[in-house]
């Protein structure tokens, strides 16, 4: 048998099939892990065709059967060295849906490691930075990881939530708070970028509004060297080192795009929040999770995503290497290589 000493260090990212998920399988497998994609029966396994994934399929609606699950997936004695949390919904047609995917889930897959006796030498939970709330919408003062957390969606209740749990679970575990992140594979940004390639750039309210991004291939780099260097039981605001303009980000996009004039259109507040309700009681009817809802309405109200990254460069080198003008670029070119544009 092989021992802990002679074999490669062995992941498991839980939450592997999606956007995000697909880059920190690309970063673990670049670095030598051992790497092993929890996700659900039904999880499309386009973005995971390496050859040295295993795969570990996880029934988060049989809780009973996590622990068991997870105790026969490896020779007796043996354990994950690290595991990467990164689980989530972003929208759902009830609020129960969120408390149930994002709070429940990681309660009884906690609970599932714990009762097999496999506990890893340390765990990253995939938060977000809609836990914090607001913020500060006058001064625009970045987010910090000392401010308190005071979330106005039910997707950033539903993370605090998922945080407070793991504080008390018993397993050691880092927690990032990512802005918002795009990249190749990602769909929503995507919708955004097309708009402006079809040479109609649409934001929300008429005060400035200062956003955030973080490049995937970052955040995946942000991960490992946080499981190697950062101390279990901290949080981690997470993005690029500068904030940028909506006018900013049309111009660098059209730019891009090759687009010598795009229109800006701003919808009035009160506008928007009438489209969202409207589009999510069309979604309930439909059986349907939709994109603009009362959540996505109080993210897109949102005038400050400032963050302060200082605590993150401190303790594990946190430097994003890929700045917004390079990260779409490089989205751009796998945009059109993949026929989405």
């Amino acid at each position: 048998m092989e021992t802990a000493i002679s074999r490669k260090p062995r992941v498991l990212i839980v939450g592997a099939g999606g956007f995000a998920g697909s880059w920190l399988v690309e970063e673990a497998l670049a670095r030598g892990f051992e790497v092993w994609a929890g996700i659900r029966q039904s999880t499309s396994r386009k973005w995971l065709s390496q050859p040295e994934i295993n795969f570990l399929f996880l029934d988060f609606e049989n809780p009973r059967g996590l622990a068991d699950t997870l105790s026969t997936a490896l020779p007796p004695g043996e354990s994950w060295d690290y595991i990467v949390y990164n689980l989530g919904a972003t929208k759902c047609l009830r609020f129960a849906d969120f408390s149930r995917i994002n709070y429940e889930y990681l309660r009884d897959f906690t609970t599932a490691v714990k009762a097999a006796g496999m506990i890893p030498r340390k765990m990253l939970y995939m938060s977000s930075l809609s836990v914090m709330g607001p913020g500060d919408e006058k001064g625009y003062r970045p987010f910090d990881e000392k401010a308190i957390p005071i979330p106005n969606t039910r997707y950033g209740a539903s993370k605090l939530k998922a945080e407070m749990w793991l504080a008390t679970c018993g397993i050691p575990t880092v927690i990032f708070r990512p802005t918002g992140l795009y990249g190749p594979r990602d769909h929503d940004y995507f919708l955004m970028i097309e708009s402006i390639d079809k040479g109609f750039d649409f934001s929300v309210g008429f005060r400035r509004q200062m956003l955030t991004f973080l490049y995937a291939g970052d955040l995946a780099r942000a991960v490992f060297d946080a499981l190697d260097k950062a101390p279990a039981g901290e949080t981690y605001c997470l993005a690029e080192n500068r904030a940028y303009s909506q006018k900013e980000f049309r111009r660098i996009t059209a730019r891009l795009l090759g687009k010598r004039f795009v229109m800006p259109v701003r919808m009035p507040l009160w506008a928007v929040k009438a489209v969202c309700f409207l589009a999510e009681k069309w979604g309930v009817a439909r059986l349907k999770p939709s994109t603009l809802n009362r959540d996505k309405y109080r993210i897109m109200k949102q005038r400050n995503w400032n963050v302060d990254i200082s605590k993150a460069a401190r303790d594990f080198g946190f430097s994003p290497s890929v700045s917004l003008e390079e990260g779409l670029r490089r989205s751009i070119d796998w945009y059109r290589g993949q026929e989405w544009l």
